[in-house]
């Protein structure tokens, strides 16, 4: 028997970015072997085992022949078992079992079974938007994967239960059918907002304010009080008054869930932001995202585009708490490893709850606090310096008082959420030229510089404390931002006087209690 190739197509992945992978199949007449070369990792390098297993299950033993597999091109790592299926057909397009030319210009993606059953993998998602974006048109992938993967425009989705239905579509014969489409998915709506309302929150005024004013302009948020006050309320309906995510937006968000494996059930993109809140024994790396062998996002890059919630601040290790420090700035988290280096989006509003001490009782006069005054020092240490000194609102969040039970259910999320659209309108309008999208995002010498530096009459307030170092440059410019969010808030052009003594406030008031 003559030497004989088989080809098709196959994409390898390095965090959300993918790259076409061709996957070449030869069979030679020589001593039984089968192999795969081009850096693939465990998973994929165990392939021969389990496609020789589907294969013969299947009804389509392979050639007792030297099988040699590549997976090009070769210096880039593959990871995971979604090789497989591409494998599979490749070896089989080479023994002639199948049709090599129809299956060259398809993209073959899913892990397989030793009964040869198709079987569901991570980042699909992430996988069909590399192959739409290569030019690519025609993806087979999992029937469990269909859904996301049907979220992509420009590419047409097919789907097998099993390795005999593959081989059925491209079997050699006469005529050419074209492969069936896949039928779109009707699994439950995933577009509904959180079933929480900001109307729930009894009293505290200016905690909702700084809840509004973080929503307008996505600035980041400091919340520093007693246990049971309201704090992680306020935080888990922050997201239920956030702008829904464009389009874009919201694919970037489900390529990261597809990545952590998160199974999506329906075919319309969920357009809530996300909401993540890790527990406190968190490690760096499921915070930062890591891993060994495959790089799977953390909890900032899962957090994209919406909020990440640390309840407990002062509970978190102090090492993963600085691990925030750089992609607050950046928004995004870079994860080096001896053979690639992994970029992930982290662009986050992040929402910080504290109480002022280990036993939560440091409040008032402190009279039942039970801490030393090392642990009292050691607990508040945790929220100082560069960290704490990026987050634009820090504010107290009082005891409520049995008066509040009086009050009128607050506004509702619906309407506060109407007055944030308005504030986001305003901003996109002022600084849309320049591709900031908030105030969050305007660098601080912009603001200090004309046109839009603000005169010495409002300002004063804070350039005081700036000469007196009560506030750092990077704090003179979060207060800025925090101004310009104000007078967006309440629909003023220009920053006045009390917008800059809010927002000076907001940002001082929970460092002062801390």
């Amino acid at each position: 028997m003559s030497a004989k190739l088989g080809r098709t197509l196959c994409v390898a992945l390095s965090g959300l970015d993918g790259r076409i992978v061709d996957v070449e199949a030869h069979i030679s007449a020589q001593l039984p072997h089968f192999s795969v070369t081009g850096l693939p990792d465990k998973a994929c390098g165990q392939a021969p085992d389990r496609v020789r297993s589907a294969a013969a299950t299947s009804g389509f033993p392979l050639p007792p022949q030297r099988i040699t597999v590549n997976l090009s091109p070769a210096s880039i790592p593959k990871q995971g078992t979604g090789f497989d299926v591409a494998i599979a057909l490749a070896v089989l397009g080479a023994a002639g079992v199948v049709d090599a030319r129809r299956i060259s210009r398809v993209v073959h993606l899913g892990e397989l079974g030793l009964d040869g059953t198709v079987r569901g993998v991570r980042g699909i998602l992430p996988a069909v938007l590399a192959a739409a974006r290569s030019g690519m048109r025609h993806v087979v992938v999992p029937p469990v994967n269909l859904a996301e993967a049907q979220l992509v425009d420009g590419v047409t989705v097919h789907s097998a239960p099993d390795l005999a239905t593959l081989v059925g579509w491209y079997a050699v014969r006469g005529g050419v059918d074209p492969l069936p489409v896949a039928l779109p998915v009707r699994g439950e709506s995933e577009g509904a907002r959180r079933h929480v309302d900001l109307g729930d929150v009894v009293g505290q005024p200016e905690a909702r304010l700084a809840v509004e004013l973080a929503a307008t302009g996505e600035h980041h948020l400091l919340m520093n009080g007693p246990p049971g006050v309201g704090k992680t309320m306020l935080a888990e309906r922050l997201v239920t008054i956030l702008p829904p995510l464009t389009r874009e937006q919201a694919l970037q968000t489900h390529a990261i869930r597809s990545l952590t494996g998160d199974e999506i059930r329906a075919s319309e993109l969920d357009l809530t932001p996300p909401f993540v809140a890790p527990h406190h024994s968190a490690s760096i790396a499921s915070i930062t995202g890591g891993g060994s062998g495959v790089v799977l996002p953390g909890a900032i890059s899962r957090a994209h585009c919406g909020v990440l919630f640390l309840d407990e601040a002062g509970e978190f290790k102090t090492s993963v708490l600085q691990q925030l420090r750089q992609p607050l700035e950046s928004g995004e988290v870079t994860i080096a490893r001896a053979r690639q280096l992994v970029s992930l989006p982290a662009r986050f509003q992040l929402v910080l709850a504290t109480n002022p001490c280990p036993c939560g009782r440091a409040w008032g006069k402190g009279v039942d606090c039970s801490c030393s005054a090392l642990e009292l020092r050691s607990y508040q240490a945790k929220l100082s310096g560069p960290l704490v000194d990026r987050v634009d609102i820090q504010v107290v969040v009082p005891p409520v008082a049995s008066a509040a039970f009086a009050e009128e259910r607050g506004e509702t999320s619906a309407a506060v959420l109407d007055r944030v659209l308005a504030a986001r309108g305003a901003q996109r309008e002022r600084w849309s030229e320049h591709g900031w999208p908030t105030n969050a995002r305007v660098p601080g010498h912009v603001l200090r510089r004309r046109p839009w530096r603000l005169p010495a009459s409002v300002t004063g307030a804070v350039d005081r404390a700036l000469d007196l170092g009560q506030l750092t440059l990077r704090g003179y410019d979060r207060t800025l931002r925090l101004a310009w969010s104000s007078a967006d808030l309440f629909g003023r052009s220009v920053p006045t006087s009390e917008d800059v003594g809010l927002a000076y406030t907001m940002r001082s008031q929970g460092r002062a209690a801390a």
